[in-house]
């Protein structure tokens, strides 16, 4: 082979090995935040930058097919079971649909249908809501199970909390046995009710009617349940009754006394389609209840079942998602806020404006360059939007709509709390205040440690922290372990039994986990993986803390950036102080840094592909790495052995073209055991 082809040859191996990176990193990456919403309901990402995750990961296998395994996010549907909830074996799967984005999408869809099965193909088009998808059983007509979706295949067992919900009949007007389908949501009018009264608590108010729908079904208090006064739109038959339509099915569901979807036309061709789809989208904003997207459907239920399915989702269906609703509004101010790390952020107040089903009053502009860059001025016009139908945007200002009374914005000098002098760090656009006293740092700080993520302190919002500053009961997260139920029964709004549940909630947290301390410190650049990595790989946080930059790069997946951040924070004479005073208050320090067995696997890189019988995947991990291996979630030239067992895919392959040696469990056991 000539030199040229040899380069060129190398340049593709190198490609397609910067490929497989990213769709590691994005499958990575995706698994964290199902595991968010679908488990935790608390996502991190606004719908449209999962989205663009998702989207980026489809491209790059449908580009690179022999790397697709099962265990990708692209083949799954939804999220695990919650500890607390029976399991439930799905009969029928309960699968996701596939989104798409334009219009040309949707014609591309139908037609395709209308070649392979005639242009008179019925479709419906219905509106596609936000909430939580369940499943409901009904023998002779009264409801006997009622269940989540979880992974399409085991979901979760919530009758009792379903029953508690006025819309879902506990017996039907027949005496049929069958499964349906449908979306629990929370209406906009209950959602605003629940937020106005959790910031009259000193709550954190709930991000979206969405989030709220779920993480309230998932609740093991029923009573609860009932309070929030959830709804349902049921969309679906699942088994138990032979029809010929889709659309004839919810006719026989709403005759029984099952409340369906609101919004359903039968079309047949591209424009009727289309047509019902701008009409769900110029609705939107009217309807009592958040849609994200209007579903087109196949409506001859017989066509379903020989058009078939992938792994997740039906051939028959599609879901358009409608780009981000937009409204103009004011800039009547733009005021500052402080974050926990010191870093000073411009908010604008508008004139409030209805956008995507909330109220919308104020919004972040990022930092300074982002005002600089977007020419934004008080009393100017402004063009916003909801990113992801949760986070409102400035899209763009509306210069044409100037009349010259507009003020042009100066970043500020001093720290809008404490006065003091800010500064900008090199090759960042933030500026910050950096007295470690500041109230506001305090404040952020203290609500950053006794969130969920974090130290997770039970009825310690933002209205009790605000009053433990004011009070100067606290100066650092650390005196929050010293508080007395004197100091905190004479606060506003206390009485002596709530005083003593805060007092309870913040002791039981000191047998927290080290990582869980670690991102509650509020360090620079280390979220909650970081975290889990630091107490992972030492005994405790006085290890760590003797640790160098250099050190700490070493770590799989710890940047250099990182790591100057952890050394930096631990030098700091305050930081020494807070560390002192937890020890002392009896707050775990100790890391759950595995134990070595033994240094027979030293410097081994390990892939595990396939099933075993008598080990789960994460048990052979933890023997590896308890005998000094290393496992990696990739084959590569590094890798020294493939653990093959049944069913193995991709990894097997490419260990076999790149000639890594293949092992089975027998003689990994045996290089252990020798």
């Amino acid at each position: 082979m000539k030199e040229k082809e040899l380069e060129q040859l190398d340049f593709f191996k190198d490609s397609k090995e910067e490929v497989k990176k990213e769709i590691e990193a994005l499958r990575k990456e995706i698994e964290y935040h199902n595991q968010l919403y679908y488990e935790q309901d608390n996502p991190e990402l606004t719908d449209a930058e999962y989205d663009k995750l998702t989207q980026r990961l489809k491209l790059l296998e449908k580009q690179n097919p022999e790397l697709i395994t099962k265990d990708s996010p692209t083949q799954k549907v939804g999220g695990k079971v919650k500890a607390g909830f029976a399991e439930v074996r799905h009969d029928v799967q309960m699968q996701s649909l596939q989104d798409v984005f334009t219009y040309g999408d949707i014609e591309e869809f139908v037609e395709k249908v209308e070649q392979e099965y005639g242009k008179d193909t019925e479709f419906t088009v219905e509106t596609k809501i936000d909430g939580l998808s369940v499943s409901l059983e009904y023998v002779d007509g009264k409801l006997v199970r009622g269940s989540t979706r979880g992974d399409g295949f085991v979901g979760e067992d919530v009758t009792e909390n379903l029953k508690t919900i006025e819309s879902i009949p506990h017996e039907l007007k027949s005496k049929d046995t069958i499964e349906i389908r449908g979306e629990v949501y929370l209406p906009r009018k209950e959602f605003e009710m629940i937020n106005e009264e959790l910031i009259a608590k000193g709550k954190n108010p709930l991000a979206n009617p969405r989030n709220a729908a779920a993480g309230t079904l998932r609740q093991l208090d029923a009573e609860l349940v009932r309070q929030r006064k959830l709804s349902i739109f049921v969309f679906n038959v699942q088994k138990g009754m032979n029809f010929k339509t889709h659309s004839e099915s919810l006719n026989y569901l709403k005759s029984v006394g099952v409340k369906t979807i609101e919004y359903m036309k039968v079309c047949v061709g591209k424009e009727q389609v289309l047509n019902a789809i701008t009409e769900i989208g110029l609705l939107r904003d009217s309807l009592a209840y958040d849609i994200d997207g209007a579903v087109v459907k196949v409506n001859d239920l017989a066509l379903r079942v020989e058009m078939g399915s992938t792994v997740k989702v039906p051939k028959w269906a599609i879901a358009y998602k409608y780009p981000p609703e937009q409204k103009e509004t004011k800039v009547k101010d733009i005021i500052l806020q402080v974050g926990r790390t010191g870093q000073v952020t411009p908010v604008a107040i508008f004139d409030p404006v209805r956008l995507a089903g909330s109220v919308i009053a104020k919004t972040t502009l990022h930092n300074f360059d982002f005002i600089a860059q977007k020419d934004i001025r008080i009393k100017d016009t402004v063009l916003i939007e909801k990113a992801g139908d949760v986070i409102p945007e400035v899209v763009r200002v509306l210069t044409e709509k100037r009349t010259g009374e507009e003020i042009k914005y100066l970043p500020p000098l001093l720290c809008p709390v404490c006065g003091e002098k800010l500064e900008k760090e090199e090759e960042t656009v933030a500026l910050r205040c950096t007295n470690s006293e500041c109230p506001a740092l305090l404040y952020r700080t203290i609500v950053h440690f006794a969130s969920r993520d974090c130290m997770d302190i039970v009825g310690l919002g933002e209205n009790i922290v605000d009053q433990l500053i004011d009070q100067k009961l606290v100066k650092d997260v650390a005196d929050l372990y010293y508080l007395t139920y004197e100091d905190i029964v004479h606060l506003e709004r206390f009485a002596p039994k709530s005083a003593e549940k805060l007092i309870q909630a913040i002791s039981a947290t000191k047998q927290n986990g080290l990582d869980q301390l670690i991102f509650g410190l509020g360090i620079r650049h280390i979220g909650k993986k970081a975290a889990k990595i630091l107490a992972s790989h030492y005994e405790d946080i006085y290890e760590i803390m003797q640790k160098k930059a250099e050190e700490l790069n070493e770590l799989d997946d710890f940047g250099m950036i990182m790591a100057t951040s952890v050394e930096e924070f631990f030098k700091k004479p305050q930081t020494l102080e807070i560390i002192e005073k937890l020890d002392q208050a009896g707050v775990n320090l100790k890391g759950n840094k595995i134990k070595k067995d033994s240094e027979k696997l030293k410097d081994q890189i390990f892939v595990i592909t396939g099933s075993f019988e008598e080990y789960s995947r994460n048990e052979l991990s933890d023997l590896i790495e308890k005998n000094s291996g290393k496992v990696s979630g990739t084959v590569s030239k590094k890798t020294s052995y493939v653990v093959v067992g049944e069913d193995a895919g991709s990894k097997l392959k490419k260990a076999e073209t790149l000639g890594i040696p293949i092992i089975g469990i027998e003689e990994l056991l045996r290089m252990i055991e020798e």
